[in-house]
């Protein structure tokens, strides 16, 4: 049985991750497409809210292989 809860419990980590990288490009591609020329301020934030994204599905996979 614990298997197959941490395995629910990636998938759902899998899901966050992939909605809340889905929602940073929006809204990037949204204000770039307002205002071309804040490309070059909002570009480092958008690489870092990906990474921290991405941190938090990767540090899910690794906490579902621990038990």
């Amino acid at each position: 049985m614990e298997g197959s809860l941490s395995v629910i419990g990636y998938g759902l980590a899998a899901i966050g991750g992939g909605i809340g990288v889905g929602l940073i490009f929006a809204a990037y591609m949204q204000s770039v497409a307002r205002q071309p020329e804040s490309q070059r301020v909002l570009q480092p934030m958008l690489f870092m809210g990906f990474a921290v994204v991405e941190a938090l599905a990767i540090l899910g996979l690794v906490l579902a292989f621990i038990k």
